[in-house]
């Protein structure tokens, strides 16, 4: 039984959502989202309109795990465009450094040229200084992806701890070589 699925989702104010077939469209003061769900879940919204509500058409255990997962896609959606998301890097390490050209994102962390990753539609990436990313952004898996895509370009390393983290990442240090 999905404890998630069954309970309903809380409208904020300013904030409209439109059930057409298996499409839901939410928007707030910070955009607009679209989601398609499964045939096997239905979605509307509740007859006083402050809350949207997930049900089911059968108790297959597949069928109730996309019960959950439906439910939690679009509270994200709400909150996205109530409030929107935020994704903090940090660089670490000498003469490595972060700008930001037009739209794209240039990353100097150490190799021979420099590393030039294009910002996706939807997405705002500022750069306070040379050493912190800020990405923000209304969809939740867009801005964890684009922070997982730049923080790969130079993983932080176990020995000096240098390369790109999350904020307030905790990098698990190796001790060197041990001269004898």
């Amino acid at each position: 039984m999905s404890r998630i699925g069954k309970k309903p989702i809380p409208l904020p104010s300013g904030v409209k959502v439109n059930v057409a077939d298996r499409a839901v469209t939410v928007e707030g003061k910070l955009g607009k989202l679209e989601y398609i769900h499964r045939p096997e879940i239905g979605v509307r919204v509740d007859d006083d309109g402050k809350a949207i509500v997930c049900t089911r058409k059968s108790e297959d255990r597949e069928v109730r795990a996309y019960h959950g997962l439906t439910r939690a896609l679009l509270n994200n959606m709400l909150v996205g465009v109530t409030e929107g998301y935020e994704k903090k890097l940090e660089i670490q390490g000498v003469g490595y450094l972060a700008a930001i050209q037009g739209d794209t994102l240039q990353l100097r962390v150490g190799f021979a040229n420099e590393v030039h990753k294009k910002i996706p539609k939807g997405l705002t990436v500022t750069c306070p200084d040379q050493t912190h990313i800020v990405i923000k952004g209304t969809d939740k898996q867009k801005v964890g992806q684009f922070a997982a895509e730049v923080r790969a370009v130079r993983k932080p390393e176990p020995y000096k701890g240098k390369g790109i983290r999350y904020d307030g990442e905790q990098v698990r240090r190796k001790a060197g070589k041990t001269a004898t």
